[in-house]
């Protein structure tokens, strides 16, 4: 059981350094063409970049089916990515974006530096410019 929520964490955590440094190198590097429709104005409900969170949404589901018959270390990656995915969803897209307005803006200091965080990145719609791509890691700054 110990192993099974260690492996969790640890899928949930890769999730933010990985999606940190992907977002940083490869969102705002090479693949910023599909990224940028997310820096843009919309008049879509979807965007080109939801592709991103199909793809590491394969990945968990990946490791889930590699995973489910021992329950191994591979179901328990796939489940933390899995809840970093639905938590990613939760806080950026229906808190911080308002893609679906199931509650209003966060109220306590935790969610109103990262809402702050995130509003710094979005701040400019440029490859280069951007600040801040973490999602529950971002500077101190953002908490005062």
């Amino acid at each position: 059981m110990m192993n099974a929520i260690l492996f969790t964490m640890l899928g949930f955590g890769l999730m933010e350094f990985s999606g940190w440094f992907i977002h940083k190198y490869i969102m705002h590097g090479p693949l910023w063409s599909i990224h940028k429709t997310h820096h843009q104005p919309s008049k879509s409900f979807f965007e080109l970049n939801d592709l991103f969170s199909l793809l590491f949404g394969s990945i968990a589901i990946i490791l889930i089916i590699l995973g489910v018959e021992h329950l191994d270390y591979r179901f328990w990656l796939g489940l933390g990515i899995s809840i970093y995915g639905m938590s990613y969803f939760i806080l950026h897209d229906v808190l911080i974006h308002r893609r679906l307005k199931w509650f209003d803006r966060p109220g306590n200091t935790f969610l109103k530096g990262i809402f702050k965080a995130h509003q710094a990145h979005h701040a400019t719609n440029k490859k280069k410019d951007a600040v801040s791509f973490g999602l529950f890691i971002v500077p101190k700054k953002y908490f005062k």
